[in-house]
């Protein structure tokens, strides 16, 4: 339940509480076009593996310095997918001194998450 904590739950029962948001209802024009901000950022193989990289990193936030090598594109570009990240709220950052500084937004995986959640009966096509 703590991960739909930042989806709100219309009017539900105790019995429906569980299911995921696309389960119990449709999305509103407004959660349909924040969620699609932040899939779209991540459609994109870069993007999602600085992602996995600042949130898998130690400490739970990773320098730009850290982020550059592991790819095969110019810091321009690692900076355009951070940028990209950020807007679409899925990393927060911070400058300190000539080095930025990147961390998750757990609130923005839950929210992703909580939508995915698809309980089993759910999940199963009809006969």
């Amino acid at each position: 339940m703590s991960k739909q904590a930042g989806l709100p739950m219309l009017g539900q029962d105790d019995e429906t509480a569980c299911c995921a948001p696309m389960v119990r209802e449709p999305l509103g024009e407004e959660a349909a076009a924040e969620l699609s901000r932040m899939f779209k950022a991540l459609s994109d193989p870069i993007r999602l593996r600085l992602l996995s990289l600042i949130a898998s990193h130690e400490g739970g936030e990773a320098c730009v310095c850290d982020l550059i090598g592991p790819f095969d594109v110019s810091q321009p570009t690692i900076s355009h997918h951070l940028k990209v990240l950020r807007e679409a709220g899925l990393v927060g950052s911070e400058r300190r001194g000539t080095w930025v500084y990147y961390w998750v937004l757990p609130e923005a995986l839950a929210k992703l998450s909580a939508l995915l959640e698809i309980p089993a009966m759910a999940a199963k096509t009809p006969a």
